[in-house]
């Protein structure tokens, strides 16, 4: 499947840490507002010695969808993932399994979301239901260490749950969420289990928190206990101020939020320490980056499932290996260029079907890589909705069809532009303007290019008289 490089001593691990609905401007390497609050000192520093990419995006606002697209480097509309409850096809090629066929060791700890197929109606064959249950091994992607649950919002609250292992057992935890979690991946670092990875062999390890998310049940963000105190005198981002078309929420929750964040910073300080004590933290890569944003239920009737910037625009901080000198690169990138990039940078063959582009292209000064600055997002569960985004336009058309049941229509009206040049945080529609006819009639046809690409028939998109 894989090129299997054999010099194993040459080739870094890797780590992807992942958080769950994660404003970029959380991050102090964004925004001078977390930076004086002190949300992100640790993310702040590896920004400072590796690339933070400025402009990085989603492929998907949804929790499954988006993981299913890092997973396989396919559009959900690929690989079937479209809405959540839909599980991979236990057949699908995962960087997981690129890797264990490379020779890494491959782990997997937190949030999987990618088993349940309950989406599906109870009467279908198909269907199952993981949520609180022991994930079987073949619908693990191909990762080989486990310490997992498939939907971690409904085993656990911020404080006290449980996840399943490898041999589909038990394991309950009682203290902060990210905590506990990362004390996971660290026992993994830390090989206190001899049979769990083999220390002659590079690894590739997935950290999938669940924080920021809101906890469901309880309809609010968990922060560790003293968030609200430590983090009530928050400066609200300018996009939440004016663009309420619903109902927001972000009075009473961000703070708990940033205190969320705080947490991730802080644990992700922990795995940076432990590397260091095993003196191999050099010889590995480390990626930041989330699922999607959160624009606290101020364009829809909750917080992501939208094309604007404060649903699919995330953090990317990528330190080791090649990512080093704490440049800031400005191109439009999408989760869809990691899986590329990871197996780029374990010296695997990138296969062709893959949808995304290695981000070591854009390292590489001496001979600089054309880069199609043109982000591609497919939204479900609100909406059946394609989104362009270029450097200057963002232009979003939908379609009526059942978002639940439908991955993609015939046809499409034309619902938002937004000129990001003037108005970056999209407080002013031109959909209806007319002198913008000639943009909106290039964007769709950008739109279906890429809509082409990703396996999508060619759709009649019009305009809202």
């Amino acid at each position: 499947m894989g090129k299997d490089n054999k010099d194993n001593k040459k080739r870094p691990n890797i780590i992807f840490y992942f958080s769950d609905q994660q404003r970029h401007d959380t991050v102090g390497a964004y925004s001078k507002y977390a930076k004086f609050l002190n949300i992100t000192p640790n993310l702040d520093k590896m920004a400072e010695m590796g690339i933070k990419f400025e402009y990085a995006f989603t492929p998907q606002p949804v929790c499954g969808p988006a993981r299913a697209c890092i997973q396989t480097s396919r559009f959900a509309t690929q690989n079937g993932c479209f809405t959540n409850g839909r599980a991979l096809k236990e057949n699908d090629n995962t960087i997981a399994k690129y890797l264990n066929d490379a020779g890494y060791d491959t782990a997997y700890v937190g949030k999987w979301h990618l088993a349940s197929n309950n989406a599906l109606s109870r009467e279908d064959k198909n269907y199952s239901d993981y949520g609180t249950k022991a994930i079987p091994e073949n619908l693990r992607g191909g990762y080989k260490y486990w310490r997992a649950a498939d939907i971690l919002e409904f085993t656990s609250h911020g404080y006290g749950g449980y996840i399943y292992d490898g041999d589909m057992n038990k394991i309950e935890f009682k203290d902060y969420r990210c905590d506990c979690i990362t004390d996971f991946a660290l026992e993994y670092i830390e090989n206190k289990n001899k049979a769990a990875r083999d220390e002659n062999r590079p690894f590739f390890m997935f950290i999938s928190h669940i924080e920021p998310h809101h906890q469901n049940d309880m309809e609010r963000f968990e922060g560790p206990r003293g968030s609200f105190d430590k983090f009530k005198n928050f400066h609200l981002p300018a996009d939440l101020k004016n663009a309420h078309e619903t109902e927001p929420d972000f009075d009473e929750h961000f703070a708990n939020y940033l205190g969320c964040c705080n947490s991730l910073d802080y644990n992700l300080g922990r795995i940076i320490a432990e590397l260091k004590r095993r003196n191999i933290l050099d010889d590995t890569v480390i990626i930041y980056t989330s699922d999607h944003a959160c624009h606290f239920r101020t364009r829809n009737s909750e917080y992501k499932r939208s094309c604007h910037e404060n649903s699919i625009r995330i953090p990317m901080v990528i330190y080791g290996s090649a990512f080093k000198g704490g440049l800031v690169n400005q191109n439009l990138v999408s989760l869809m260029d990691l899986p590329p990039t990871i197996l780029d940078v374990a010296g695997v063959n990138i296969p062709e079907d893959f949808m995304g582009k290695s981000l070591l292209n854009l390292l590489n000064s001496d001979e600089p890589q054309e880069w199609e600055d043109e982000i591609f997002t497919q939204i479900s569960e609100s909406q059946v909705a394609r989104c362009i985004r270029t450097p200057k336009w963002k232009y979003s058309v939908s379609s009526p069809e059942n978002p639940w049941t439908t991955a993609g229509a015939d046809t499409y009206y034309e619902e938002f532009l937004y000129d990001l040049e003037s108005d970056p945080n999209e407080q002013k529609n031109l959909i209806a303007a007319w002198e913008f006819e000639d943009e909106r009639k290039n964007l769709s046809q950008i739109l279906i290019k890429h809509m082409n690409r990703a396996g999508e028939k060619t759709p009649v998109i019009l305009h809202k008289q």
